[in-house]
């Protein structure tokens, strides 16, 4: 049966017109994705830090295991090594010449663990962003854009112990010793970034610094998150 204009007519008229959005739905719409981006994206930055720190918790347990090999197979004594800020502030070694003398010649710590460890990531903190100047020295330290991508690790050494030859057992309380901890205050904490902050107001008391933390090895192999003060105070601790 041939369709005729008035059949064409009539399926015209009860045809199903194309669903679609107008203007005003849209810009509704946006604006609500818009609104929950703003309510989720936080949390989800903050449920990413949290993995990050716990990650970075995660190695430094870790490392604490293969410093009790290295020792266990070197009568007790910790490595004769060296960290980035050694490597590249040695000013901070002025009143040990004989120590500073050697540096140049001293092999990396996270390299001299790395026989007791199954991989080089274990010295890579997730949140490593790098470090423009070193917490607790003052020291302009540039390990940027990572500080484990310029010298392969994110962690840093209380050297004092290599430099003065302790032993595992030499410490009046290792649970208060500081032995490895992050490069930097600011991958876990909050605040002004370094170079904002810059070596003319870097002091101990700046505010600036107080919301900074620190997952910190201790040398009885625990490891706790510390804020500036609390780290601080084990760096001014004897050991």
């Amino acid at each position: 049966m041939k369709n005729t204009p008035r059949m064409e007519f009539r399926r015209a008229l009860v045809a199903p017109k194309q669903a679609g959005f107008t203007l005003i739905e849209l810009l509704v719409v946006i604006a609500i994705v818009a609104i929950l981006a703003a309510l989720f994206f936080p949390v989800f930055a903050q449920a990413r830090r949290r993995a990050y720190s716990a990650t970075c918790a995660s190695n430094l347990r870790q490392a604490g295991v293969a410093f009790g090999m290295y020792t266990s197979d070197y009568d007790g004594l910790y490595p004769i090594a060296i960290d980035p800020a050694d490597r590249d502030t040695p000013q901070i070694w002025d009143s040990f010449p004989p120590f500073k003398a050697l540096i140049p010649q001293l092999p990396w710590l996270h390299e001299v663990l790395q026989p007791y460890v199954k991989s080089k990531e274990l010295f890579h903190c997730p949140a490593d962003t790098g470090i423009g100047i070193e917490d607790f020295t003052g020291q302009v330290l540039n390990a940027k854009p990572t500080s484990f991508g310029k010298y392969g690790t994110s962690y840093l050494y209380r050297t004092e112990i290599a430099v003065r030859g302790l032993h595992d057992s030499s410490f009046q309380e290792p649970s208060n010793v500081n032995l490895y901890m992050d490069g930097s205050g600011i991958w876990h904490g909050s605040g002004r970034s370094d170079e904002s902050i810059g070596v003319s107001e870097w002091y101990k008391s700046n505010p600036d610094l107080q919301n900074r933390r620190f997952n910190t090895l201790h040398a009885d192999g625990h490891v706790k998150s510390l804020n500036f003060q609390q780290l601080d105070r084990l760096w001014s601790l004897p050991l």
